[in-house]
């Protein structure tokens, strides 16, 4: 397992046991109709290891497993948000991607949001899950979705090969901002390569005085030059390197924002913040959202979704400050 964070709102259950877990999680799935309250009282109060636990017991006492029973019994966003709850962390990011990829269309969102986000260790994590559970390549697979730059980046990222070392070189970051800005505001088209040669692969102190110096070179944040040099997917995934860099939080914050504001919710991107985040920096990732957009991210979710849906996803939040 990758080491999770400490800042999750998804705690160990304290008397944790399995067992009466697995008895009440079968007594809310017999008969006619689901009782979707026990569900709800259960697997967002266990962490992903007593989660793992649940899932074994329940096949040793049942001879099946307990998610093909619970997708049986269950339908629409509430059920991807179970399912999503049982997977450890790596084989959840593998499934978020395979899901992306596969069939007619792309969903670019989704690798972004990943693949810029999490550490070298957890790339390499989902890279497996993704080879064992689909028996197939990521690499090969994303390589055979995307195209351009988009593509270039996004292998990149998933070599896992970012310094994640604290040193800063002073000089280097001060010419890696310079060659930046030689490469795009300074001259007349982009040379995109220069920009991911130095946001894929330098560690994130380094990085942060090279936005620093790139401030006083051009007189802009780095992120307002992406957004006038660059655009489409190339666009949004050196904006989710650059502010995953600055503050993971931050980024998952206004992911969860741009989910839920004006008409519609973005589901997919909701439900996979809030099962991805839930043990690892939820708190955070709250406290950002209400310093960024002034509200509470419990009353935004409350506004926004509805029913057993809604319920569940309250319960991975934790309750309003």
């Amino acid at each position: 397992m990758a080491a999770l964070g400490t800042r999750g709102t998804v705690k160990e259950a304290p008397g944790f046991n399995p067992e009466q877990d697995i008895e009440n999680l079968r007594k809310a799935m017999k008969g006619a109709g689901t009782d979707e309250a026990t569900i709800i009282t259960i697997l967002p109060h266990r962490t992903i290891a007593q989660r793992q636990q649940i899932k074994e017991a329940y096949k040793r006492a049942v001879g099946k497993e307990l998610a093909d029973d619970l997708m049986s019994e269950l339908s629409g966003n509430f059920e991807k948000v179970v399912i999503g709850l049982l997977m450890q962390a790596p084989i959840y990011d593998a499934y978020e991607l395979r899901n992306a990829i596969k069939g007619a269309g792309t969903d670019e969102a989704c690798l972004i949001d990943i693949l810029a986000s999490r550490s070298n260790s957890e790339i390499k994590a989902l890279t497996a899950a993704y080879s064992k559970e689909y028996g197939k390549n990521l690499e090969d697979d994303i390589c055979g979705d995307t195209s351009g730059m988009f593509k270039r980046v996004l292998v990149s990222l998933l070599t896992a090969g970012r310094d994640e070392s604290t040193t800063v070189d002073e000089a280097l970051a001060k010419q890696d901002a310079k060659e930046i800005y030689e490469a795009g505001e300074a001259r007349w088209g982009t040379d995109e390569v220069k920009f991911l040669t130095v946001l894929c692969v330098r560690n994130r102190n380094h990085l942060l005085k090279v936005f620093e110096e790139y401030q006083r070179i051009s007189g802009r944040d780095i992120e307002d030059s992406i957004k006038r040099e660059m655009s489409g997917c190339v666009e949004d995934v050196f904006l989710a390197i650059v502010r995953c860099i600055k503050s993971k939080p931050g980024f998952f914050a206004e992911r969860l924002y741009k989910s839920m504001k004006g008409l519609g919710t973005t589901d997919s991107i909701l439900i996979r913040v809030m099962v991805s985040r839930s043990e690892i920096d939820m708190e955070d990732i709250k406290n950002e959202f209400l310093k960024m957009y002034g509200k509470t991210l419990y009353s935004f979710i409350k506004g926004d979704t509805s029913g057993d849906y809604r319920k569940i996803l309250l319960e991975l939040c934790g309750p309003e400050k």
